[in-house]
């Protein structure tokens, strides 16, 4: 009852569709019957006693119906009727509530019903247009024949026809001498309409459907009579079909060409612009100069950070696209049986791939270059400092000890005088002998930094050389000096005792408390909570001695102290200072109160330190957490990756779509290695060099990372390859099925790749003669230079199976071409331009018109171009 409803329901919409109905599907009967000599006036009527409805069906149909019952019953009628009905039936078209009663009655919305089911079976079902067919199939061949008029716009079967126009541009587009198109106006559509009609009735022979006063007047011609109506162009314009078939192979040709020159160009200009980055990188990698302070260094470092997280990761996409792009260009090319593409010299993926690593060689070596010049930078610094300290300590000791030793007093002195010059001098000689390792120190020092390449190396080779002859030159004169004092020693009396015990006592206790002082002030570079912890060893058992040491003061002080006790005793008037030193009390208690200062400074410093070592040990622990985790992750993956692109599991759609939301996933877990970038941040910026709790350092997390991501972003190309394969070529999932099961058999490795011995195999399986005779030898050569061209010695699966497909499945030939624009070129063997547009899109048109040579057959006219060189150039090398 659905049919009924909606034929019921259109003619109560607007009953002038029934007369539009009417008087349409009456001409298409007649149009029909006339070849039997057989005219109907009145539809319902003339169709009653079902015998001119039989017949109408036989001449459409071309086939015999039952014999017709000629009695005038109405029992003969109906059985008439019904033989129609089921013949009509017998062809696939199902007829709801149509029955024979309502025919044999008269009744005219059923009778109406029943043509249009006869019509839309016989003359509009079979319409195929580029896959689609019936009403969709008629209204894109009529869009496709109308598109070039102006004012022309078919969108549907009804409001699109009002203005006459498109029924007078599909004359025109396949009989262009029957109408003047330029001279019709899209405002007087009964004159647009009324031409249509004659010129198809007068040189169609489409008889006269419509009425162009009832189009006009009607607010929405009826659907069903347009149809019926365009549909009786079509069948007349069926001869054309075939010229439009062959465009359409052509346009389908010239379209995969175009996208692949647009492919081959965008190849290109990616891979010279990556190269050219790459080109200007490597000098900057590869420059080793170095700077001559710890900033300029650190700058450096800064630099190559943002190197590596900013400027460096795009350009692994797009090498990464890059090679992408050409698998994708070079499976369109063979699946359009094209020739390779060969990229410009230098510009192979094997050359990207090339200078990629020659990248990354100078980018590991520039990395190891600058923490290695940091480290030195650094420990020149803390050398220098340290020979500064020690070069001033030892010049303010050195300062007037020359003057001392060369002068005369000895000359004028008395004996008592002269043994306190010699005793005096004893004590300096052992003063001497203390500092003699400060001068070893010093000169060690300045070896090292001249060894390390330290920048100001000259400044200190001057002053530690200034220091060494000053050295030298003090142990002669002291020698000179004690040599005179011996001459007259036994002209001297002795001295006090209490003098030279102070003397001998205080200078090894002064000297003590300077390198107490020294080594308290002295700077220190650890770089584990090991090191700073001997240091705070070291020092405490330091801090242990002071007790000891102060009684030793003490001591020394109560020699003073009976000194100054036994003179004031006796009335002694001391002349002065102690004879034999130069230190005093004074001196002493000084110092070692400096001493007892720079103790706790020393322990603040040292757990300072501690402090900041304990920091960064638990930077080392929260690097190594996290890397312990995302090392072995980075592993998984790439195992998983692998096992995926070797397994079987459902379609390549389903494969496809698993990859993709596999590769969402590691793409969803790039925040932890981002957080692991932060961390390995915090970890050279506090200048740590090493990490006993991981193995996994950061250039190896990124590597593995760069090639996870590499890897999924190839494997789902090959699948998108293998569906590219699958469509363009038909093959169905049990071949894929089949040729990735005989694939994996001889896949030993796992590898995803048959060596040539494998391939083999795998030939002579599927039934190939390769043996090992002379004729399957070369058979096998050939096929390996189809699977591989560039002779790697490796066939891939995508390889294999292009190969399967090409062995099992046809592709379009140049001669297939060449016959294609012989249809369109009416049999000619040249075409001109006008042919060109007239017959295919502008776009590819203009782009064959560009690209013919001038044709120079004998047969030539003015603006004759050759099409049978372009298509033959489509197949081969060329510049096309």
């Amino acid at each position: 009852m659905e049919q009924e409803n909606d034929w019921d329901r259109d003619l109560l919409l607007d009953p002038a569709w029934e007369k539009q109905q009417r008087k349409t599907f009456t001409a298409w009967c007649n149009s029909h019957l006339r070849k039997s000599g057989t005219q109907i006036e009145n539809i319902e009527e003339d169709f009653r006693d079902g015998l001119k409805l039989m017949l109408l069906l036989e001449v459409i149909a071309g086939e015999r119906l039952p014999k017709p019952e000629r009695g005038k019953m109405r029992v003969h009628k109906i059985n008439n009727v019904n033989k129609a009905l089921d013949f009509i039936a017998s062809k696939g078209v199902k007829l709801v509530s149509i029955g024979a009663e309502e025919i044999v009655d008269g009744n005219a919305k059923m009778t109406l019903g029943m043509i249009w089911t006869i019509i839309l079976r016989f003359a509009i079902q079979d319409i195929s247009v580029e896959e689609t067919s019936a009403k969709e199939g008629l209204l894109l061949w009529c869009q496709r024949k109308t598109a070039p008029y102006k004012n022309v716009n078919v969108q549907n079967f009804h409001i699109s026809w009002k203005d006459g126009l498109a029924f007078n541009a599909l004359i025109h587009r396949h009989r262009p001498e029957l109408i003047d198109y330029d001279k019709l106006r899209k405002d007087d559509p009964v004159t647009n309409l009324n031409n249509a009609f004659e010129v198809a009735e007068r040189y169609l022979d489409i008889p006269k459907m419509l009425d162009a006063e009832d189009i006009v007047n009607t607010a929405r011609p009826d659907e069903k009579a347009i149809m019926t109506y365009v549909s009786s162009f079509y069948h007349a314009f069926s001869g054309a079909q075939k010229a439009e078939t062959a465009a359409n192979r052509i346009c389908k040709v010239l379209a995969v060409n175009q996208e692949n020159e647009h492919l081959m160009e965008d190849y290109e200009k990616l891979a010279s612009d990556l190269l050219e980055w790459i080109r200007r990188t490597i000098p900057w990698l590869e420059n080793r100069a170095p700077e001559k302070t710890m900033a300029e260094m650190q700058q450096k470092l800064e630099d190559f950070r943002d190197y590596r997280r900013v400027h460096k990761p795009p350009k692994v996409q797009e090498k990464c696209q890059l090679e992408i792009n050409f698998n994708t260009l070079q499976t369109k090319l063979r699946l359009s049986n094209r020739p390779a593409f060969m990229p410009s010299e230098g510009r192979m993926v094997s050359d990207i791939n090339g200078a990629w690593h020659k990248l990354e060689g100078a980018e590991k070596g520039y990395e190891e270059w600058l923490l290695n010049e940091i480290r030195r930078l650094e420990r020149l610094d803390h050398l220098a400092e340290k020979f500064r300290q020690k070069a001033a300590i030892h010049e303010s000791w050195t300062d007037g000890k020359e003057a001392m030793l060369t002068q005369k007093d000895y000359e004028t002195a008395t004996l008592s005088e002269i043994k306190a010059l010699l005793k005096k001098h004893e004590a300096f000689e052992s003063d001497l002998a203390a500092h003699q390792d400060r001068v070893e120190q010093i000169a060690a020092i300045a070896q090292e930094l001249n060894e390390l390449d330290y920048y100001d190396s000259p400044s200190v080779n001057a002053r530690c050389q200034k220091i060494c002859e000053q050295w030298d030159a003090l142990g002669t004169l002291t020698q000179n000096r004690r040599e005179s004092l011996e001459r007259t020693e036994k002209q001297l009396e002795s001295i006090d005792e209490l003098y030279l015990e102070y003397a001998k006592r205080a200078a090894p206790f002064n000297n003590w408390m300077e390198g107490a002082m020294e080594d308290l002030q002295d700077m220190f570079i650890v770089h584990n909570i090991e090191e700073i912890q001997g240091l705070i060893t070291a020092h405490e058992q330091f801090k242990s001695t002071l007790p000891e040491a102060n009684k030793e003061r003490e001591s020394i002080q109560a020699i003073q102290a009976e000194v100054q006790k036994i003179a004031q005793y006796n009335g002694i008037k001391l002349a002065g200072n102690n004879p034999y030193t130069s230190i005093t009390p004074q001196s002493i208690d000084k110092k070692w109160e400096k001493v007892q200062q720079l103790v706790p400074q020393r322990d603040q410093a040292l757990q300072e330190e501690l402090a900041r070592q304990q920091s960064n040990d638990h930077l080392r622990r929260q690097f190594a957490n996290q890397a312990n985790m995302i090392g072995p992750w980075i592993q998984t993956k790439m195992e998983e990756i692998g096992r995926i692109s070797i397994e079987m599991n459902g379609t390549l759609e389903d494969q496809l779509t698993h990859l993709r939301q596999y590769e969402q996933r590691i793409i969803e877990y790039k925040p932890n290695i981002d957080q692991l970038e932060g961390d390995h941040q915090l970890i050279q910026e506090a200048l740590i060099f090493d990490n006993k709790y991981t193995s996994y350092t950061m250039e190896h997390l990124r590597v593995g990372w760069e090639q996870l991501l590499t890897t999924i972003a190839r494997t789902i190309n090959e699948i998108e390859n293998q569906i590219l394969t699958r469509d363009a070529k038909g093959i169905s999932q049990e071949q894929l099925h089949e040729y990735r099961t005989s694939f994996n058999h001889f896949d030993k490795d796992h590898s995803g790749v048959l060596q040539a011995e494998e391939f083999k195999a795998c030939l002579i399986s599927l039934g190939y003669d390769v043996e090992t005779d002379k004729q399957g030898e070369a058979e096998f050569a050939r096929i390996m230079g189809i699977v591989d061209p560039n002779n790697s010695g490796a066939v891939t699966f995508q390889a294999f199976i292009d190969f399967m497909s090409r062995e099992t499945t046809d592709t379009d030939t140049a001669d297939q071409v060449i016959a294609s624009f012989k249809i369109l070129a009416g049999d000619k063997n040249f075409i001109t331009a006008e042919e060109l547009r007239r017959e295919l899109p502008p776009d590819q048109a203009e782009y064959c018109i560009a690209r013919m040579a001038p044709y120079a057959g004998p047969d030539a006219v003015a603006g004759a171009l050759d099409y049978m060189s372009f298509s033959t150039a489509l197949y081969g090398e060329s510049d096309l």
